[in-house]
């Protein structure tokens, strides 16, 4: 596991525009866009997310007892109507070639458990002589998703069903599993039977854990050990307020952040997002431009992983432009050390810096971030953005991350050892520069 999601990682999810009805066409619509525009800055992963085995998925909301597409063992089946390529028994095989011949990996969502219908037919788990009763524990049940059943990790029957179905889904081709009702609360024997089932296939795998509502910083050695990304929060959407909840919650997972194991900040509202949704009608983004740029300056700074959402195909090029930002996967790959430096209440808002150093340079990262209502100006000491020793040591140059690239000319030159700089953050907004020592 430990060779698994160096870098946070990049990619698109069907939920935000989607919800529970994403069709096959519309998957490969979104890899091929992914694939000719954002694939060159690390946008590789393209997710499936809940419900592509229950064939009457609709908007807003789940279909309590629908007649989930099952194999003869219990496993989800994609539903043939909307996959039509998973006819025979193929599942997503033929669709993951296809993503794979774009470069680019293909990953599913799935509930923690075995399905209810499963338990209720009482089907066989291959290669044993128990049933789905004898894996279930029916009393562990999903607070806002009827599909499933709970798994009883004392019964070995559990392990032998979890083994068959994620063996089934390695050989689809799967690269990134997204399992969901697993942290809240904290199903501590699911998440280990989720990493020995992966483990047993011997493909690599990434684990994706979800939803992350109240998770404690108490669990990172567990979730280290067991997984490569999971959720600080719930579901966030295109809401101003939603964002600002996430800068507390990155910051007291920032320290805790290394390869091979991400606090995940959610997806990225972004684009044409609610078309058959859980909430919300069909529309662009509801965040404002600068709430967009201070969305994904505070993912890449908190070095979350970045999911988009929206409907690539239907976006505007505007937001295609937005997400292939060379700095968005420069910075979030090889930038580490991000960090919380200045959090303070003022007049009609919040002054919040975050800083974070190069990989491969000498080069810093700084984003200073405003919640108020109207731009702000802020004076900011070099020294409290690289330190004092190398405030002292030369001057530094800035460059403006979202302009696209370097520039010209630096936007601005700092000499003085206790030199200021000055920075203009609209409202909602973010200044996120580089500064280059010279």
């Amino acid at each position: 596991m430990g060779r698994l999601a160096q870098t946070p990682p990049m990619g698109w999810n069907s939920w935000d525009c989607y919800g529970t009805t994403v069709t096959e066409q519309e998957v490969l619509a979104n890899a091929q866009v992914m694939a000719d525009r954002l694939l060159p800055h690390g946008w590789d992963t393209v997710v499936v997310d809940i419900d592509w085995y229950d064939p009457t998925a609709r908007s807003h909301g789940y279909n309590d007892g629908a007649p989930l597409e099952l194999d003869a063992f219990g496993r989800q089946l994609p539903a043939e109507s909307r996959f039509p390529s998973a006819a025979g028994g193929r599942g997503f095989g033929p669709l993951a070639d296809r993503v794979h011949a774009l470069g680019l990996k293909l990953g599913v969502h799935v509930m923690r458990g075995i399905p209810r219908r499963a338990v209720e037919l009482d089907l066989p788990i291959e290669g044993t002589g128990w049933t789905a009763r004898d894996a279930a524990c029916t009393d562990s049940v999903c607070t806002w998703n009827p599909d499933n059943y709970g798994l009883a990790h004392d019964h070995p029957a559990a392990q032998a069903y979890l083994d068959g179905l994620v063996a089934q889904l390695a050989g689809w081709g799967i690269d990134y599993l997204k399992v969901d009702d697993m942290l809240a609360p904290y199903h501590h024997d699911a998440v280990e039977a989720w990493a020995t089932a992966i483990d047993r296939t011997g493909r690599d795998m990434v684990l994706s854990l979800s939803p992350g509502t109240h998770l404690s910083t108490e669990h990172v050695e567990h979730l280290r050990a067991h997984a490569q990304l999971w959720r600080i929060s719930d579901d966030l959407w295109d809401r101003w307020e939603d964002v600002h909840a996430q800068f507390a919650r990155l910051a007291r997972w920032a320290p805790f952040q290394r390869p091979g194991g991400w606090a995940d900040a959610d997806m990225l509202p972004l684009g044409r997002v609610g078309l058959r949704a859980e909430r919300g009608e069909p529309r662009d983004s509801r965040l404002t431009l600068d709430e967009q740029r201070t969305l994904l300056s505070l993912w890449v700074m908190g070095r979350s992983p970045l999911m988009v959402g929206g409907d690539l195909p239907t976006s505007s090029e505007q937001t295609l432009d937005l997400l292939a930002t060379p700095a968005v996967g420069q910075v979030l790959r090889t930038a580490s050390e991000g960090r919380e430096v200045v959090r303070e209440p003022l007049d009609g808002g919040e002054l919040i810096v975050w800083t974070a150093r190069s990989d491969v340079d000498s080069t810093r990262y700084v984003a200073a971030f405003w919640t108020g209502e109207q731009p702000y100006r802020a004076a900011l000491p070099v020294s409290a953005l690289v330190g004092h020793r190398d405030a002292l040591a030369h001057g530094w140059t800035t460059r403006d991350l979202w302009a696209g690239g370097p520039g010209p000319e630096p936007q601005t030159t700092v000499d003085e050892p206790g030199g200021l700089l000055d920075v203009d953050v609209p409202a909602h907004g973010v200044a996120w520069l580089a500064l280059d020592p010279h």
